[in-house]
């Protein structure tokens, strides 16, 4: 049980950075417990916020067939970016400049964070 929280949050921190390399418009301080912290604040929002606004959005993610869980991605990425600097950690900061680069985030998050877990699976 705790292998695989520990391995969710280095997984969701390896998506972040992908996110930060790709994405010039997202930025952050704090190196690499900058990743540890944003991966666990991404899997704790995953595990209780997401399967809520899913639930509540279905009639929606039915019209667009799947597409609004885009929108709902970078609804927790802004939660994420929003908690990291509420939290207040030393030197653990992240912004995000645009709406749009929410949702372009949003998107190079889920297909990383798919592309690792393929690979993850298939060793």
């Amino acid at each position: 049980m705790i292998k695989k929280i520990i391995l969710g949050i280095l997984l969701n921190g390896l998506a972040l950075f992908a996110v930060t390399y790709f994405l010039p418009e997202v930025q952050y301080t704090g190196g690499l417990k900058f990743f540890i912290i944003g991966g666990l604040i991404i899997g704790i929002l995953n595990t209780f916020v997401k399967p809520l606004m899913k639930l509540l959005s279905f009639p929606l993610m039915i019209l667009t067939v799947g597409l609004f869980s885009i929108v709902i991605n970078a609804i927790i990425f802004w939660l994420t970016v929003k908690l990291v600097n509420v939290i207040h950690i030393a030197d653990v900061t992240m912004t995000v400049n645009g709406v749009v680069t929410y949702l372009v985030a949003a998107l190079v998050f889920g297909i990383v964070n798919w592309l690792i877990h393929i690979i993850i699976k298939n060793k």
